[in-house]
């Protein structure tokens, strides 16, 4: 049996035997998007993006097809709550989908109401885990996920607390281990808590280094009184600790340190809304030579009617290592937009869209498509739905 039928046997068997189980209990959901799109002649629809979180702005610049989709049954026995959850997802790097990579991106099991802990979850398997992201630029800021095990929510009065630990084996040879402290719900004034995450990490193989990282969310409900929120971040990390308190690279030494400072908010004025960041990441390596992200842009939705709204969206990101030039993109989409509401998430839309984009010699050729090498600007049009549920 290949490995995509013994995958795709795998996927089917695990959801007809959660769905069989008790099917009044299992509630489904998901996300995708996908549509048709083209760029100049002589090429695939291009979409354009410098290398490094945060610095590609995602309306009408998204080349792939993706979808994920969820499963979960929740039962109780012997007064503990579960909750087991199945996430298949589907993706390619362009329109088609005809050679489509289809795998599990979440699959375990949470309990709560044990009785030495009766007000704390207790988790194992793979999952997305403490994500929050920028939705602009598809990049969360904070990702805990992968394969391991932890506790959440246990009360400290003045917050809560989590610890997990985390599995990369991916490689036979060079595995990793991370653990992960959280401090969360600490209240700051009305609105406005902070979320704490601690990240350890030790590549467990000749070569592999130990690496740590602090990151601090603040969170704000009602925003200014613009009908949103708003996140800051400061993150910290070095040797083999990732910025956003993942895995880094195992094998980076401590000299090796990032720092970020990312600002977003969001707002819904009436029919007008809209979603804004601005970042700043610093990374050195080794060799003690900087690196510098700079990322600044905005997405704005206003409703002509319920379900009729117009979108748009800039971006204006660039990147600079010590010593050399500056690699710097703009990029500019407006996207018709039919919805079922003229708020900025209301969801579905389904798009129609002209994305134009300029970037200069020393980003070189940012869509990676060799019938742009040598040039410095590009326009792509085309439609796209996107839907969570």
């Amino acid at each position: 049996m290949t490995h995509s039928r013994f995958t795709s046997t795998l996927i089917a068997g695990a959801v007809l035997g959660l769905a069989s189980s008790a099917a009044s209990a299992v509630d489904w959901g998901g996300y995708f998007r996908a549509g048709p799109g083209a760029t100049r002649s002589d090429a695939s629809r291009a979409c354009y993006g410098l290398a490094g979180p945060g610095l590609k702005y995602r309306l009408g610049n998204e080349c792939d097809i993706y979808g994920e989709f969820a499963l979960s049954q929740g039962f109780k026995t012997e007064g503990v709550d579960y909750k087991a959850v199945l996430m298949t997802n589907l993706w390619n790097p362009q329109t088609d989908t005809g050679d489509a990579k289809l795998g599990i991106n979440q699959m375990y099991l949470e309990g709560k109401g044990f009785d030495l802990a009766p007000n704390a979850t207790f988790w194992m398997g793979k999952r997305f885990y403490a994500r929050a992201d920028v939705h602009i630029v598809d990049t969360f800021f904070t990702n805990l996920s992968g394969v391991g095990a932890g506790v959440t929510g246990i009360d400290m009065g003045a917050g809560k607390l989590a610890f997990s630990y985390f599995k990369n084996d991916q490689d036979a040879v060079k595995s990793g281990n991370r653990f992960n402290a959280e401090l969360f719900d600490v209240a700051t004034n009305p609105g406005g808590s902070l979320h704490f995450v601690g990240t350890a990490t030790d590549g467990n193989f000749t070569g592999g280094t130990k690496g740590l990282g602090l990151s601090v969310q603040h969170s704000q409900d009602g925003f200014l009184g613009l009908g949103g929120n708003n996140s800051l971040w400061l993150q910290y990390a070095q040797g083999s600790a990732g910025l956003d308190g993942n895995f880094g690279d195992l094998t980076a030494p401590s000299a090796a340190k990032s720092m970020r400072i990312v600002e977003s908010f969001t707002w819904q004025q009436g029919v007008f809304g809209g979603q804004a960041l601005a970042m700043w990441q610093q990374d050195k390596n080794a060799a003690g030579v900087k690196t510098t992200s700079i990322s600044l842009g905005g997405r704005a939705s206003y409703g002509v009617t319920k379900n009729f709204k117009l979108v748009s969206e800039l971006g204006i990101s660039q990147k600079k290592p010590e010593g050399g030039e500056t690699a710097r993109l703009t990029k500019f989409t407006f996207a018709p937009t039919l919805s079922t509401g003229p708020g900025f998430w209301n969801r579905p839309e389904l798009r129609l869209y002209v994305t134009t984009a300029k970037w200069n010699d020393a980003a070189s050729n940012v869509t990676g498509q060799a019938a742009f090498d040598g040039k410095t600007s590009g326009t792509s049009y085309g439609a796209q739905v996107e839907i969570w549920f």
